[in-house]
């Protein structure tokens, strides 16, 4: 099959760039240029997959360019000039996947598109986010969990495809060290009294780390320093850690990160909104390690539980995280493994998606 790839703009796709969106681009497009098809992908010109043809759009993601006076402007007229370029190209393949940030602008090209295109959704489905997307009647949308797809009540979700994770990377490790492992973004979205709102739950994983004596490990990407300086900083020790840099964008490599994962006694998924997928479970589990997750969008559907890790009701709060921690040797590292290699490796989600392709060609 000749497949068009819609990659994001906000950052490149490669095989260092740890950033979920890119991660998942780039294992579906290197994959399905294994398995011999041609694959293209649209997007930044610094975006490097073997074997497959980067079209270029702008020379770096936007987070990557050099300032400029007014960033939204800058954003817009990118994403413009790449669906024309869709317009322009589409004659040469046989299908076009879309995975651009965000996800509801390339439809809006769908009515002058002789090429099926399937969009695979995510973001979070907003009350406003669902409405933009019930305003293409063309477009086949994918959700990456059952809890996501629930949540969009006026877009007709097409199907569902789970994300996959390179079990070849992060590979399984039975031994554990005596740590918890906590890694997410420090949003800059605030509540409505001014408080940070902290969506991956940063806070809840530091409030058990500290009420329970226990070692935790933290990284991610610092959206807001001011964040970072008022609710994390302040708590760091010899307890309570932070690794690698502290920056906008994760910089420590996909190595780094399955080293931390497959050594952790426990990942902590304590997330404060409804999760559409929630990579870091999947590759932790990879690794052996089970999980600790509050039961909020798509944390039960990845976590067994009793037996790849424990999903706590979130109205229990730090009590029940204490609860499913004093349990957590309970869980059988080989049981989490093979519970990815089954449902959440990316061979699993190649399948999926090759046969998405063959039912609209």
């Amino acid at each position: 099959m000749k497949i068009l790839v819609i990659s994001t703009l906000k950052r490149k796709v490669t095989a260092d760039e740890t950033a979920s969106r890119s991660q998942i681009i780039f294992k579906l497009v290197s994959y399905l240029a294994k398995k011999g098809h041609r694959v293209s992908l649209l997007g930044t010109k610094d975006s490097l997959i073997p074997g497959v043809d980067t079209i270029p759009v702008i020379e770096k993601g936007w987070v990557d360019l050099p300032p400029v006076e007014n960033p939204f402007l800058l954003e817009v007229a990118t994403l413009v000039q790449l669906t024309k370029k869709i317009v322009e190209i589409q004659d040469r393949f046989d299908i076009i996947h879309n995975h651009l940030y965000p996800e509801f602008f390339t439809p809006i090209i769908e009515n002058e598109l002789t090429r099926p295109l399937v969009t695979t959704i995510h973001i979070q489905a907003d009350d406003y986010i669902d409405q933009t997307f019930a305003l293409f009647k063309k477009t086949k949308f994918i959700s990456i969990s059952n809890a996501h797809r629930s949540l969009f009540k006026k877009t007709p979700i097409y199907k569902v495809i789970h994300n996959g994770v390179d079990t070849n990377l992060f590979t399984f490790q039975e031994k554990k060290d005596d740590y918890l492992l906590w890694i997410g973004r420090l949003s800059k979205a605030k509540n409505a009294d001014g408080t940070y709102m902290d969506p991956k739950g940063v806070k809840w994983a530091i409030k058990l780390a500290k009420q329970t004596n226990s070692k935790l490990i933290i990284t991610g990407n610092v959206e807001d320093m001011d964040f970072y300086n008022s609710d994390v900083k302040p708590y760091l020790s010899e307890q309570i850690a932070w690794y690698g840099p502290v920056s906008s964008k994760q910089e420590l490599k996909q190595t780094e990160i399955a080293k931390l994962m497959q050594n952790a006694k426990a990942f902590l998924m304590t997330v404060n909104w409804c999760e559409p997928f929630g990579l870091v479970m999947a590759e932790a589990m990879s690794c052996g390690t089970p999980v600790i997750g509050f039961d909020r969008g798509a944390v039960p559907e990845l976590i067994i539980h009793g037996k790849t890790g424990y999903t706590v009701t979130p109205e229990k709060g730090i009590k029940g995280l204490q609860d499913a921690l004093a349990k957590i040797n309970r869980i059988n590292p080989q049981n989490c493994r093979d519970h990815v290699l089954k449902n959440f490796s990316v061979e699993k989600m190649i399948e999926n998606y090759e046969n998405l392709y063959k039912e609209f060609i």
